[in-house]
Order: C-alpha cells, then structure tokens, then sequence
C-alpha cells in the first residue's frame, strides 16, 4: 500500500513540474481571406458538381493563403502566413471545416507555427476553433482562437477574420 501511495505521490509531482513548465501566450491578429481580383488568396478547387463553388455552397473545398496582419488593414504590419484548407461541411452551408497552418514571420515567433483544426459556424459572431499543435516556439501546443468577422464583402466573398487565440506551449 506504502509502495502505491509513494508512487502516485511521484507522478502527482511530475505532472505538476511539467505544467510549471508551461508558457501561456494570447496573440491577437487579422487573416485576411481575399477571393477576388489579382491579389486573391483564396481559391475553390472542388465542389458538387453542377453547383456553384462558393463559400456559402454544401461541399466547397479551398486552398488559402491568406495574411496574417497585426490590424484590419491589409496593409498593417504581417505577422505570418494562414495555409491550408477549408471545406463547406454543412448542408445548409452554414459551417466551414478549417484545416490550417498558421507560420509566423514576425520577429518574436519567426519560424514557429500553430496547427488548427475546427468548426467555423459563418453565421455567428463568434466561433471557436482548436489550437492541435505547434512547432519552434509553440511546441505541443494546445488552445483555442476565437474567430470574428471584422469585414466581409458579401459580392465578392472578401473578408477578414479577427483572430484571438490563447494557446499553452513548452
């Protein structure tokens, strides 16, 4: 019995040195999802067929590369890169399924990336998605961002996401 209680006694400490461990950072930004024009950073490139591709359309697949900013304006200060995928996955067109690698450039986390993973509910004001992992700075990451619409131009189907994420890492 001694012999348990000592060794549940160890692993209690252990855990509770690892977590000292941990670093808590919250990091606010914009990604902006551009569709249109020269400069798009979004793109379809699958869909049901005879339907159209859009964001809003059940099935809709992209690839991005959007801008990570430090505010609204596309051209504030870049902070990273947003790459990877999101797909329509709801039959109403009212969720989008995010698969996403955001890689930092800025000085502070140049090199570091943060892997998310989640639901995207368009319709709301705000969502939250999974932070899944990280690399460099972030690494075994976990946390959560929450999304914001700050500007959408329903026409051409250009926004920008206001991102405030808190994520836990070694």
């Amino acid at each position: 019995m001694a012999t348990i209680n000592t060794a549940l006694l160890l692993l209690c400490m252990g855990i509770c040195l690892v977590d000292a461990k941990q670093t808590k950072t919250n990091m606010v930004f914009y990604m902006h999802d551009w569709q249109s024009g020269n400069d798009s950073t979004a793109m379809p490139i699958a869909g049901v067929k005879s339907k159209p591709w859009n964001t809003v359309q059940f099935g809709t697949l992209f690839v991005i590369d959007d801008a990570l900013t430090v505010g609204l304006d596309r051209a504030s200060a870049q902070v990273g890169w947003a790459h990877g995928v999101y797909v329509n996955s709801a039959l109403d067109g009212s969720d989008l399924h995010l698969v996403l690698s955001l890689v930092f450039t800025s000085k502070e986390h140049n090199g570091s990336t943060l892997e998310i993973q989640g639901a995207d509910r368009l319709f709301q004001k705000y969502r939250e998605v999974s932070v899944v992992s990280g690399t460099g700075r972030f690494r075994f990451a976990r946390g959560y961002a929450t999304l914001e619409t700050a500007f959408l131009d329903l026409k051409s189907a250009d926004a920008s996401i206001r991102w405030n994420l808190t994520v836990l890492h070694y």
